[in-house]
């Protein structure tokens, strides 16, 4: 029987899974702004990228290891696996002279099951780890709008479009609120860097 490619095991990252996900509510939210504008001029239009915002927040880099972590036991568990179907079915070649046909029989189902299960590995331990990710990153998610959902009330903003997701083409101008709600998340914005004098492009 030969060795199961479990040791070649890959799992989603956690950048990749949430790439998947989309914020729909905001852009239904975004779409019934707009049919409203025409009965309110004084409709005040937000938007922020919720994904930069959250991707800068403190909370996921200690994220980010633990969930390399998580992958890396997940990986290692396929590895176990399969040297256990490898070494059972070892021990199989050699002991199978002494048994009885049924016992073969017997034996020979586990060490198909052994190696099933590693076949299957992968897959398991990419739910697992998908499933680890939105747990972890929740909490952060719900801070994240919690803290746009102030901003907005505090500065009168009725609507506020997730720029990460929205995927219309034409929409009226609006207002980036992300420097205050980095601002209400206690996190500081990087400068940018000066150019150099003399230097043109």
């Amino acid at each position: 029987m030969q060795r199961s490619p479990a040791a070649h095991l890959k799992i989603k990252t956690l950048k990749q899974v949430n790439s998947k996900l989309k914020m729909k509510k905001l852009i239904v939210a975004a779409v019934m702004a707009f049919g409203m504008l025409s009965a309110s001029a004084q409709t005040k239009i937000g938007y922020i990228d919720t994904d930069e915002l959250i991707g800068s927040m403190p909370e996921v880099s200690k994220i980010d290891t633990e969930l390399k972590e998580y992958q890396a036991s997940l990986i290692q568990q396929g590895q176990d696996k399969a040297k256990d179907a490898d070494d059972k079915a070892a021990q199989f070649v050699k002991d199978s002279i002494k048994m009885t046909p049924s016992m073969k029989e017997i034996k020979r189902g586990e060490i198909v099951a052994l190696y099933q299960e590693v076949q299957n590995w992968n897959q398991i331990a990419q739910d697992k780890y998908n499933q680890k990710a939105q747990e972890k990153i929740a909490p952060i998610k719900a801070k994240a709008f919690e803290a746009i959902n102030a901003v907005a009330k505090e500065k009168g903003y009725s609507y506020v479009i997730d720029a990460s997701t929205s995927v219309l083409l034409v929409k009226p101008a609006g207002d980036d609120l992300m420097p205050f709600v980095k601002a209400k998340l206690g996190i500081k914005e990087t400068p940018a860097k000066p150019l150099t004098p003399g230097k043109t492009n």
